[in-house]
């Protein structure tokens, strides 16, 4: 639980939300948080993986100093080892992620990214967020956005009643009367529709009632004129940037036309993209080529929060919105953070598709590799390899620790499954032993997990070569004013 110095509570086990809301002063600490966000930023995952690891190299070099090895001595094993680890690691691939629109598949390859953060909702996340990837993935894949994919919060019920839908989410009403439009034909315009206000005032002498009279009904007409004129053109669906004016509102209940405030422009031009509309500057009736297709709008109440939905009946879309429901506020933010990191995983499945064995299988192969490459090396760094394939080790370690297993255990069953075969042998969470996570579908992303070996030894690896930290002093505000002198009765001081 972290509360951060707005006091907005997290509860969390998201490792780069804890990072990013803690106020880290130290410098050398710092790096490690730098390395950490950058982790997140291009792979949205395996953070907490960069910040063990670099802080078991640390923890490792301390006893190389004390031994007396020098700091640009152990930081050029370190680097040694890393460049010996990225050429064996692409041996190590036990799959390739080709099948990135088969929902199965896709399933497969993002469970263990959300396992780490809902364990017990992991079957159900999954399910939501690889279909939600698989309906939004173009016809190539590497042109996959993860902003087409949204994440709308409910507050109530559990989460167990998320589901996706294929098209947009707002969590607002709809301002007409009509409240469902099937085979939608939607006009978008990014201005409020509403009578617009002239620049300059004018002045309108008016003798007789019937003098006002035609002057409200000629105001009337033109916007009848406009609304007749969408509705000529099939539009049953108006959104609109901005508010709806009385009368605009009235002629379009009178012409069952359905009309749809966004406030965001964001929102608008995400919902444009999706129904292939143009939105319109001015109040207007577009071209057919510049509508959007919707097969449903509809007004929905969810717990006892109204909805407008924008949903699509084909299989195919260009956006998903996954309705996320939850008891807590902070209970929906945790899910989504998962879901995040799933929908980053799955985008970098679509740059580079191999997978490596997860459940530390991988941590612990390339540990085994790295030593006995190191009894080859001369000299005092082969102590520094020594540490550094420790180090590696540390994460499955660390694996047993948060399971509430006993870590020496463990390790000493994966080191003797290891050596006994070359399977992938991770850690079995639920049975408290030793299995082989390639039969068992657990896989890692190899470009990430490269990703996070770089980081935390250049992360490292810099610290180790810094001769001194200098701070600046913090600032006061500049000096001190001094008081008057006191002066005599001449006025001299």
């Amino acid at each position: 639980m972290v509360i951060n110095h707005i006091e907005k509570l997290f509860v969390t086990s998201d490792a780069a939300t804890i990072l990013n809301e803690l106020q880290i002063q130290h410098p050398a600490a710092r790096l490690l948080v730098m390395a950490a966000q950058m982790q997140e930023k291009q792979f949205g995952d395996y953070t907490n993986s960069v910040v063990i690891f670099a802080a078991d190299l640390l923890q490792r070099s301390t006893d190389l100093l004390r031994m007396g090895m020098k700091p640009v001595e152990i930081a050029d094993a370190y680097d040694a080892s890393f460049k010996q680890l990225k050429s064996v690691m692409w041996k190590m691939v036990v799959r390739q992620a080709t099948q990135l629109k088969d929902l199965e598949s896709v399933k497969e390859y993002l469970k263990a990214s959300i396992a780490s953060k809902q364990f017990d909702q992991q079957d159900l996340i999954t399910e939501l967020v690889a279909k939600a990837c698989v309906q939004t993935v173009p016809r190539n894949s590497a042109n996959f956005n993860v902003d087409n994919i949204r994440v709308c919060k409910i507050l109530g019920s559990g989460v167990q009643n998320s589901r996706v839908m294929n098209g947009m989410v707002f969590k607002r009403g709809t301002e007409g009367s009509v409240k469902k439009v099937d085979n939608a034909r939607i006009a978008v315009f990014a201005c409020p529709v509403d009578i617009t206000q002239t620049e300059t005032k004018g002045t309108i002498l008016m003798n007789t009632a019937a003098d006002l009279k035609s002057f409200a009904s000629t105001e009337e007409a033109e916007v009848e004129a406009q609304i007749k004129s969408l509705a000529d053109a099939g539009v049953n669906v108006v959104v609109a940037n901005g508010k709806f004016g009385d009368i605009y509102l009235h002629f379009l209940n009178k012409h069952n036309m359905m009309a749809v405030r966004l406030s965001s422009k964001f929102d608008l031009r995400r919902l444009a993209r999706s129904l292939g509309a143009q939105p319109q500057s001015r109040i207007c009736t577009p071209s057919l080529d510049l509508l959007g297709q919707c097969s449903h709008v509809y007004l929905e109440e969810i717990g006892d929060t109204d909805v407008t939905v924008f949903e699509k009946d084909s299989e195919h879309g260009n956006i998903a919105t996954i309705i996320v429901r939850g008891s807590s506020q902070s209970r929906m933010d945790d899910v989504e953070r998962a879901i995040d990191d799933a929908v980053n995983t799955y985008k970098a499945l679509t740059k580079d598709g191999r997978l490596v064995a997860g459940a530390g299988a991988i941590d612990m192969r390339l540990s085994h590799h790295i030593e006995d490459w190191g009894m080859d090396i001369s000299g005092t760094q082969q102590y520094a390899i020594k540490r550094y394939a420790l180090a590696l080790s540390g994460l499955p370690r660390q694996l047993a620790i948060n399971s509430g297993q006993e870590p020496a255990i463990f390790l000493s069953k994966m080191i003797s499954a290891h050596l006994l075969s070359n399977l992938d042998h991770g850690i079995d969470l639920v049975n408290g032993s030793v299995m082989d996570a390639f039969t068992n579908k657990i896989y890692d992303v190899y470009v990430a997990k490269l990703s996070c070996y770089r980081l935390a030894t250049e992360a490292v690896s810099t610290i180790l070569r810094v001769d001194q930290i200098i701070m600046a002093k913090q600032a006061t505000g500049g000096p001190i004013g001094r008081n008057p002198l006191p002066q005599d009765d001449d006025g001299m001081a």
